[in-house]
């Protein structure tokens, strides 16, 4: 669990896994340079019980937390932890139950429930309900280039699945998505959640809120980077819809990595337009054939329209936002 000025939340989120109905684990805490007292709660936590260890950072930010705190781990099933959010009482003997029942390779998830002080906006409700329905499908990895679809509190995996991953090697941010990919990448198979398991609190301090490494533009990279790596086919053409601020860094990093594509819009006003050496063809004239479109349209009306169409036409689609 990493901990960076965590103070208001921090001693709430340790009760909630000292209050675990399973109870034989292991906390590894690492305070990142707080700058509050969160290290302190820290230690006092780990002097009433035995099972919680505490270390300082010896680099900076999450990523370096989180390879010092699995260095120091010992277990055979590993999980993270934020240090605002809250465990359900059942969250991990349900997660390594379903990986004792289901054996090595599978991935092990729950249901979230948003929660703030001043009530969770719509745009929270909206991710909260996307999450939990891939979740309870176990099909997080069919819509992985929406947006990260495991939440980086709410998984738990055996230890040589993870190390088969990479475990926290890479130096990659947003690193939950970055390893969720990587889930992904190496075939683990999510396994059908049916039970909340975690309170996720929202609220203006939040590292996704206020740190540069989680911007759009980090998010989309990430997202291209990945489907390079994993699921684009030099045997198709690649196809490229949408021209908004979405699409138009998606054709600029196709065109650095000088990957061909055909680039179409449903804008009248974009049509015929050469925007970074592409020139912006329209939608309607595709043909039915063997393709891949990256689907950068924002709108989910739009996005489902252009879903259906690329099944009419034999396409395979990806939703990139």
């Amino acid at each position: 669990m990493p901990v960076k000025n965590a103070e208001p939340f921090l001693q709430e989120c340790i009760d909630s896994i000292l209050n675990q109905t399973y109870t034989d684990w292991e906390l590894i805490a690492i305070d990142d340079h707080s700058s509050d007292q969160s290290f302190n709660v820290l230690k006092a936590a780990s002097e009433h019980d035995s099972r919680v260890q505490v270390l300082n950072n010896e680099g900076e930010g999450i990523i370096k937390a989180l390879q010092l705190a699995y260095a120091q781990s010992k277990g055979d099933f590993i999980t993270r932890m934020d240090a605002d959010d809250i465990c359900m009482p059942n969250k991990l003997k349900d997660m390594h139950d379903q990986l004792l029942n289901h054996g090595t390779g599978y991935l092990a998830t729950g249901l979230v429930q948003y929660f703030a002080d001043n009530g969770v906006g719509d745009g929270f409700k909206k991710y909260e309900l996307w999450l939990n329905t891939l979740n309870s499908q176990g099909a997080a990895f069919t819509e992985i280039y929406k947006e990260c679809p495991i939440p980086s509190p709410c998984w738990m995996l055996r230890r040589e699945d993870l190390d088969r991953c990479g475990a926290f090697n890479s130096a990659v941010y947003p690193e939950d998505y970055d390893l969720c990919f990587r889930f992904y990448k190496y075939g683990l198979k999510p396994i059908a959640a049916n039970e909340t398991l975690l309170q996720w609190r929202d609220h203006s301090g939040r590292t996704s809120r206020n740190d540069s490494n989680y911007i759009e533009e980090k998010l989309l990279a990430i997202k291209c980077y990945y489907f390079l790596e994993i699921d684009l086919n030099i045997d198709q053409e690649l196809i490229l819809w949408g021209a908004g601020r979405r699409g138009k860094f998606i054709s600029k990093y196709l065109v650095e990595q000088n990957i061909p594509f055909t680039w179409v819009c449903n804008n009248e006003k974009k049509i015929g337009k050469d925007i970074y050496g592409m020139r912006l063809q329209n939608a309607s004239k595709l043909n039915k054939g063997h393709a891949q479109v990256i689907i950068s349209v924002a709108n989910d009306l739009e996005q489902a329209d252009i879903v259906e169409e690329c099944l009419r036409l034999g396409l395979s689609s990806f939703i990139f936002c």
